[in-house]
């Protein structure tokens, strides 16, 4: 069957009538369904009569059609494919038709049944692709034996194997059955090919896309794919990986995972249960009306008039507005920048600075918040001890009647929260119906003329005299910047909706509508009733009517004590009002609206935090409840601490502390924007564009100012428990990036650096060693990686080269594995690891070599390990080894060999093979090709590649503190003073503090004295302190005859031998007669130099000497191994150390 009809008969099934159940014929590429039912009954009946022709008729007698039923529990859409019967095969089919069917079905490799996981409440869910490998029974069972039964899972059918093989045809006759029970609406799946998927597509438009792309694995653009896929969201989804599209389809089927789950409705989450989320009305504007328009309003606005005066109060109003107003424009920039979820300040803070900055800013948010819920509780309890105590009613002290009210209060709250957030908006909205009618009773008792009692306690009526008089201040004991801070902390609860982001429809539009429409009805209101104050009450009466007759009602107050008037009576917006007991009311929603806004805003900035694992041992707090995930342990904590503040009552003492809590979260939020604006980075693109990076800055020292200015020491204590927390979260270094505008921004200022650095010539005085070190994968030589991090660890560069042998495509996981930088970071070593694939180790060093490192920061020095194996290694192995070394002269960088007894390669111990120990610098071991686990395996294989002890010594070599001693410096070259500075460096670390420099070098005999000085006052004036000052006037005797004797031992093997027929031609690599005899003075220095590191340093805990320069076309690359064994055997660890000739130090200042 070809795969248009396999489309065909799909889109004709997907297409049928619904409500029905059919089953339908596919003959010769034509798919019949509206016959089906007759049909059947036809073929049974011909079964009856003893079987014959089943092939349809022309004209079948027609049957009635099941009548339409829909089952009483609606359940999704199914589609049941089935395998067709043999005995039904058309007999116009040919035989060798039926044998290729046939065959093709048997060659099918894989069978795939959709399945649909069934919901409680809805018919949405995720259908579950099960990929797996048929038997070769499974298509006798569904052809044979069970012929005539429909299959329940459709897994064998012919249309699927279709899907699966389009490439050999398929011919005969199949079954479709399809149930529905509403019309149809496509489903959401994805198309397959070869058991591919490609999420998104409709069922139907799948199968299009598929003929469009001849069936294609790669995704059209879904917003889906570009979800943190970290997220435990159902709506997170992947599209088909690179490798997945790129490589051989046989390669490609090998990754396919046996199950597979596809979203199946866009914004579907694990529950199907509705979660009621609110708009910007509800959810925002109301919550941040109630959280301003507090206890100030009826309580302390009156008394800022009286002492401000009305022209600066209204500054007063207009200053706290441009602070809010500011905030909330770098809010609006950050929370347009993406997806904001649960958490309000914290999120947008941590999302933006980072872990460090939102961390502890969510701790003290979440604290404040909860104390905060004890401070409003307190002044409703204290309203209503007022109130008892005005119609003499008492339970049992005052100062204990507030407790017992607040407990009580609190855990009716307690109550709302854990019912539901549905529940407490709708409380909210009540509230602040309340709140909206108490201050029309204001208004309107403006309005109202007042009583002779009402003038005598200072409320006159709309005067002019009285506008007049009220317009200046008149400071009694305060300032202006004191009323300030009095008046500020109304207006902290902007975030009271961003602290609910997770609960919002759409955080992204109502937090910014939300909130600054918030700003300003509360700021217009502040300042109107602070004018309508101002132009009807008086400063000060003394309340009485006889002063009233008398004209005298403010005059008599320099003689006695008034109690009444905006200075002197709290309780004024009672006198104005049109009904006394609604202002009550007021006061009442004001302050349990304020307590609930909090009491669900600690709990879910909490729970956001605990998500994080930022802070050790919260994680129990993170866990939420029921759909919309309410933290109700985090509920029962803001309790907790509520409960615990009101009964110590003395709150007054640390609200300044709560009010410079959210001031500082307004500053970071502030920093924030400026700081995301500053780095540019390309996900800096927020949906809101009113707003200025400098604006931001000057609004976050603005919030700074004024938590100075409401008290200096709560400003003092919150930065400083700020910095604490950030100090800890920085010190835990938690393992989350979230993108933060903290690391674009070293990004930035790395770029900069580099590019500055890159146009300021080199100088000898800023030369550092910056280290090219061939260490393979860093665990296979944990002791050559930690020897060179000594030399360059916090100071200069140190890359980490790794050659693998071999094409780049069969080692391309290898090379993006993240493996080497998770090594080295919990080595705690400061290396950049770097890998090139190459068909030759030297020809992977020449491009390290040539590409390492970016503008003036890129390799100066290349340091590699000895290589142990020389002498059993194949010759083109030591050629490439000698060859990096004049690869690395050649591109005149310095040259280090490092050698130490155990041996550096400890890739056998790491891995379970048991391949004889390389240790080529570089090279990747044949039997470590994946990354290799960072600890030992069973001991017995490393005996048979190593010494249990020697691998042991290898892994913990220049790990720990070295004994005290000496690091032996030979400076028998003058290389520019790389072979100096290198070990003094060494001396300046703490792992080699205890030991001192000793400098050997060559000279005469004749004039040994002087030369001696000489070196000790180069030495200082290098400013290299030495503990010794060596010269040694017999560097030029022949070495020991047993020296020479083990040096010709180890030479013979590579000699040309001339008397067998050897040519130079056959064995280029062969040392030459001629070669020995041209190089026969070097020889006897280099063993004689072995002797007498013998003699001075055989207890040195380091030793570096001057390396041999290998002439090119002089000394070949045995007879140059023979000179570094000879060197370098039975001595303590070694670098042999070659600079390029260029001064690396210098006396000038």
């Amino acid at each position: 069957m070809s795969l248009g009809g396999a489309m065909q008969a799909l889109r004709c099934v997907i297409n049928s009538t619904p409500h029905t159940f059919e089953e339908c014929y596919f003959v010769n590429d034509e798919c019949d369904c509206q016959n089906a039912s007759s049909l059947k009954t036809w073929k049974r009946q011909k079964k009856e009569e003893g079987g014959g022709d089943l092939s349809p008729p022309e004209t079948i007698p027609e049957e009635p059609s099941p009548p339409e039923t829909i089952p009483e529990e609606p359940s999704p859409p199914e589609t049941i494919l089935e395998e067709p019967e043999p005995q039904e095969t058309t007999p116009a089919l040919k035989k060798e038709d039926k044998d290729a069917s046939a065959e093709s079905a048997s060659e099918t490799s894989r069978k795939i049944s959709f399945t649909k996981k069934k919901r409680s409440t809805k018919k949405k869910g995720r259908f579950s692709v099960k990929i797996a490998e048929p038997s070769d029974t499974d298509h006798t069972a569904s052809s044979g034996a069970e012929s005539g039964k429909e299959s329940e899972d459709g897994s064998s059918s012919p249309l699927k194997k279709a899907m699966r093989k389009v490439s050999t045809p398929m011919k005969g006759r199949f079954h479709v059955k399809t149930l529905r029970e509403k019309p149809h609406r496509p489903s959401r799946v994805s198309s397959v090919e070869n058991g591919e998927m490609s999420p998104g597509l409709d069922f139907e438009a799948s199968f299009d896309q598929a003929a469009k792309n001849q069936m294609t694995v790669e995704a059209l653009p879904k917003l889906a794919y570009y979800r943190n896929q970290e997220t435990k969201s159902a709506m997170a989804r992947q599209r088909p990986t690179l490798r997945e599209l790129h490589a051989p389809k046989e390669i490609q089927h090998e990754t396919l995972e046996n199950e597979v789950d596809v979203d199946v409705e866009a914004g579907e989450k694990k529950d199907a249960v509705e979660v009621e989320k609110f708009g910007w009305i509800k959810g925002v504007l109301v919550r941040c009306l109630l959280n301003i328009w507090g206890v100030m309003l009826f309580l302390r606005l009156t008394w800022i008039v009286g002492q401000a005066g009305i022209v600066y109060t209204v500054v007063i109003v207009l200053m706290s507005t441009v602070v809010t107003t500011l905030t909330s424009l770098s809010m609006s920039a950050i929370c347009t920048n993406g997806e904001v979820k649960g958490g309000g300040a914290y999120y947008m803070i941590s999302r933006s600075l980072g872990p460090e900055f939102g961390g502890s800013i969510g701790l003290i948010f979440s604290l404040a918040n909860a104390i905060a819920v004890a401070m409003y509780v307190v002044g409703f309890a204290e309203t209503v001890r007022d109130i008892m105590v005005d119609h003499g009613v008492s339970m049992v002290d005052p100062s204990n009647d507030v407790r017992i009210i607040g407990e009580i209060t609190v855990v009716l709250l307690l109550g709302v929260t854990l019912v539901g957030m549905s529940w407490e908006a709708k409380a909210q909205i009540g509230l602040l119906v309340i709140l909206l009618i108490s201050m029309a009773n204001m208004i309107i008792g403006m309005l109202i003329p007042p009583s002779n009692a009402q003038e005598a306690q200072g409320f006159v009526g709309f005067e002019g005299p009285t506008f007049v008089t009220n317009i200046g201040p008149d400071f009694r004991g305060e300032t202006f910047f004191s009323c300030f801070s009095i008046f500020f902390p109304a207006a902290t609860g902007i975030l009271a909706g961003a602290n609910i982001s997770g609960d919002l429809k759409d955080a992204q539009e109502a937090i910014p509508k939300g909130t600054l429409l918030a700003i300003a009805i509360t700021s217009a209101v502040y300042a109107g009733l602070a004018i309508l104050i101002g132009a009807c009450l008086t400063r000060e009466t003394t309340g009485s009517l006889d002063d009233l007759l008398a004209g005298n009602l403010t005059s008599a107050c320099k003689d006695v004590t008034c109690e009444y008037g905006l200075l002197n009576d709290f309780g004024v917006a009672e006198l104005i009002s049109a009904y006394g007991p609604i202002v009550y009311a007021g006061i009442f929603a004001a302050t349990l609206s304020s307590a609930l806004a909090s009491l669900v805003s600690a709990p879910k900035v909490f729970q956001a935090l605990c998500k994080d694992k930022i802070f050790p041992k919260t994680e129990f707090f993170a866990k939420g409840v029921g759909p919309s995930d309410d933290p109700k342990r985090a509920f029962v904590l803001a309790f907790v601490i509520a409960v615990a503040f009101i009964a110590i009552g003395e709150l007054n003492a640390i609200a300044p502390l709560i009010s410079n809590f959210f001031l500082m979260s307004y500053a970071l939020i502030n920093f924030s924007c400026f700081s995301a604006s500053l780095a540019k980075s390309p996900g800096w693109r927020p949906a809101f564009k009113y707003y200025n990076m400098w604006v931001a800055l000057v609004s976050a020292t603005m919030c700074v100012g004024v938590m100075f200015l409401i008290n200096w020491w709560a400003a003092v204590v919150t930065i400083a428990l700020v910095t604490s927390l950030y100090m800890y979260v920085k010190h835990t270094k938690p393992e989350i990036n979230w993108g933060s505008s903290t690391q674009a921004y070293i990004y930035k200022q790395a770029l900069s650096a580099t590019h500055k650095l890159n146009n300021i010539p080199a100088h000898v005085k800023t030369f550092r060693p910056q280290v090219l070190v061939l260490s393979g994968l860093p665990e296979c030589r944990p002791a050559l990686v930690h020897f060179c991090s000594h030399l360059t660890r916090s100071a200069s560069l140190l890359l980490c080269g790794n050659v693998i042998i071999g094409e780049a495509p069969d080692h391309a996981e290898q090379i993006l594995s993240s493996a080497q930088e998770d090594w080295l970071a919990t080595q705690k070593i400061k290396a950049f690891p770097g890998s090139v694939t190459a068909p030759t180790l030297r020809k992977g060093v020449q491009s390290l070599l040539q590409l390492g490192g970016v503008g003036k920061i890129r390799p100066n020095t290349v340091i590699m390990g000895y290589k142990n194996n020389w002498q059993e290694d194949s010759h083109e192995a030591v050629d490439d080894y000698v060859g990096i070394i004049h690869d690395t002269f050649d591109i005149e960088y310095g040259l280090c060999i490092l050698r130490i007894a155990e041996r550096f390669d400890v890739s056998s111990a790491l891995s379970s093979g048991s391949q004889p120990d390389k240790d080529e610098p570089g090279k990747n071991a044949p039997d470590v090709q994946d990354p290799v686990k960072p600890l030992m395996g069973d001991s017995t294989k490393v005996l048979r590649n190593m010494q249990i002890d020697n691998v042991i010594k290898s892994m913990s070599k220049f790990q720990s503190k070295m004994p005290k001693g000496t690091i032996d410096v030979w400076w028998l070259q003058d290389d520019g003073g790389l072979t100096l500075l290198v070990p003094h460096l060494l001396t300046h670390k703490s792992i080699w503090e205890k030991c001192q420099l000793r400098v050997f070098a060559g000279g005469s005999q004749d004039d040994l004295g002087r030369e001696k000085v000489e070196l000790a006052q180069m030495l200082s004036k290098f400013r290299i302190p030495t503990d010794e000052v060596e010269i040694l006037e017999d560097l030029n005797k022949k070495p020991q005859s047993d020296t020479m004797r083990q040096f010709e031992e180890l030479l013979e093997p590579w000699k040309l031998d001339t008397e067998n027929g050897e040519t130079h031609e056959k064995f280029p690599w062969k040392v030459t007669p001629e070669e020995i005899e041209l190089n026969k003075e070097k020889t006897r220095r280099h063993l004689r130099v072995w002797d007498l590191l013998h003699h001075h340093s055989e207890s040195a805990n380091l030793i570096v000497i001057t390396l041999p320069m290998p002439r090119v076309g002089t000394v070949s690359p045995y007879m140059y191994m023979c000179w570094l064994e000879m060197l370098s055997k039975d001595l303590p660890p070694m670098m042999l150390m070659r600079g390029n000739q260029t001064s690396v130090l210098t006396y000038y200042s």
